[in-house]
């Protein structure tokens, strides 16, 4: 939020709980860090209180009759032997009484689709609000963050329609949230030609106590040529490139604040993961060199194209790459043969909020924590990307504790975060004892559909899948565990 403050936003001061001088710090967890290997493993118990005014747990879902719906019950929910991760993630609290906990709803997996015909229908816009009030509610969360990736995108049922539904969905969730002092936020696209097709601005943020613009994959290996995954400014490559042209940090608040999206509202979406390129030709490997597709993949996250920052560090700290500053855009990216890399370090997020407070936004938020290099093996002290942020934010932190030593475990379970978009994956599940699905817990083939898999988990009841899909034109690699390039990939589906 902003050092000063009107009379007008004094009411999501309340719902903060922070002071006038404090500014937000959210921070997203992808709970399926918790089926990945070794050190990339991660759980609610490795979450660190103090580094976060809010934390945002991903994601649930929504069913054709529009309720809001568990996308993993077993890691959820406490029902029939689960784990509880909803009930472990709000205990947090008790370590730290300023906390606040959202649930988030929607993601880049979940579509377009379901969303745009709930939002079109008085009955399912209406269930929808009951059902997230119910498990906000009842599960201890202090509000809802709405992302629907994206009304009049994808595969989007009704269009230009979305824009104005959407609308009214937040109003009618504003109404029921008000009752009882939910915080109620949304992560929105950032960059102009996205999200002037899905919002109406001035509208919506008259509902929204914060609005979380995700200001990262402006850039990525879907695209013909290199390029930064978020850019603070126009950078190497882009010098004769009009500045409305450019995806970036500064044209993309710009942008939200010229639309009459309120300062103390807006929270900048910051990564911590980066891109990973293939380049054509390893002589030419700066800003905007021609690519074949996606790069390397992380050993947890298992996706080529994107990798962890706790991924990229360990890399850079036992291999060697020539890591280079781009001093226009402010950000850094790496290179090593035909391997290139753009990611955030502490710099290049300082740089961004430095900018951003300049702007008197409400704060930043952070996709996500379990890509950070939260056990410290890279550095002094564990999550320090996440620290820096804090500390370009003014928030006082405790003293950090040294790095605890910590030994790879032995699980196959092994969940790569699947979005090359904004998000990441999130899936389906259903019971099984069908041998030729689920043989043991981790991941396996899915036979009918070369693009996608199955995580599967032991239940009461035999094995729980969940299915998980691969970006665009990958194919699953179930001797590698990672989605691969398809021609690399022998698959009879």
């Amino acid at each position: 939020m902003a050092s000063s403050y009107t009379v007008v936003v004094s009411f999501v001061l309340a719902f903060y709980c922070v002071s006038a001088k404090e500014k937000i710090v959210g921070c997203y967890y992808g709970t399926w860090a918790t089926y990945r290997n070794g050190l990339g493993k991660f759980d609610v118990s490795n979450i660190n209180v103090d580094l976060c005014t809010h934390l945002v747990y991903t994601f649930v879902g929504i069913s054709n009759d529009g309720n809001v719906i568990s996308l993993d019950p077993y890691l959820d929910l406490p029902d029939n032997w689960g784990r509880d991760n909803f009930g472990k993630f709000n205990a947090l609290k008790q370590q730290n009484p300023n906390l606040k906990t959202i649930l988030a709803v929607g993601g880049w997996n979940e579509g377009s689709a379901k969303y745009s015909v709930m939002a079109a229908n008085p009955t399912l816009r209406r269930n929808f609000v009951t059902s997230a009030l119910n498990f906000v509610k009842s599960y201890g969360f202090d509000g809802l963050d709405v992302d629907w990736e994206y009304p009049n995108a994808r595969n989007s049922v009704n269009g230009q329609a979305d824009i104005d539904n959407f609308t009214q969905l937040l109003k009618e969730l504003r109404e029921e949230f008000d009752k009882y002092n939910l915080l109620l936020s949304s992560a929105v696209a950032s960059v102009k030609d996205k999200a002037s097709l899905s919002y109406d601005i001035p509208a919506i943020s008259q509902y929204l106590d914060f609005i979380n613009i995700m200001a990262y994959d402006m850039y990525g290996p879907w695209e013909p040529v290199t390029g930064h995954n978020a850019p603070l400014h126009k950078g190497e490559g882009d010098e004769n490139t009009p500045k409305e042209s450019i995806y970036s940090v500064d044209v993309a608040l710009e942008y939200w604040l010229s639309q009459g999206c309120p300062p103390e509202k807006l929270i900048l979406g910051l990564p911590l993961y980066g891109h990973t390129f293939k380049l054509q030709n390893a002589a030419v490997n700066g800003v905007r060199s021609p690519i074949n597709g996606p790069g390397i993949a992380g050993p947890y996250t298992a996706t080529n194209g994107q990798i962890g920052y706790n991924e990229f560090c360990d890399k850079i700290r036992t291999e060697t790459w020539d890591l280079r500053y781009d001093n226009l855009a402010k950000v850094p990216y790496a290179v090593q043969g035909t391997n290139w890399v753009s990611y955030d370090d502490e710099n290049s997020l300082v740089e961004k909020v430095e900018y951003a407070l300049n702007l008197n936004i409400g704060g930043v938020m952070v996709w996500s924590i379990e890509t950070d290099d939260f056990h410290g093996i890279c550095h002094s002290v564990d999550f320090p990307l996440l620290r820096a942020v804090n500390q370009a934010v003014g928030r006082s932190l405790p003293s950090p504790s040294p790095p605890t030593s910590v030994s790879p475990t032995t699980s196959s379970s092994n969940v790569p975060d699947t979005t090359i978009s904004t998000t990441t994956s999130s899936s389906t599940s259903e019971t099984t004892e069908n041998p030729s699905v689920c043989k043991e817990e981790g991941l396996t083939a899915n036979p009918k559909d070369c693009s996608s898999f199955y995580m599967c988990v032991r239940s009461a009841d035999g094995f729980t899948h969940f299915i998980q899909y691969c970006p665009s034109n990958l194919y699953w690699d179930q001797d590698k565990k990672i989605c691969n390039y398809a021609d690399s990939v022998q698959c009879e589906a």
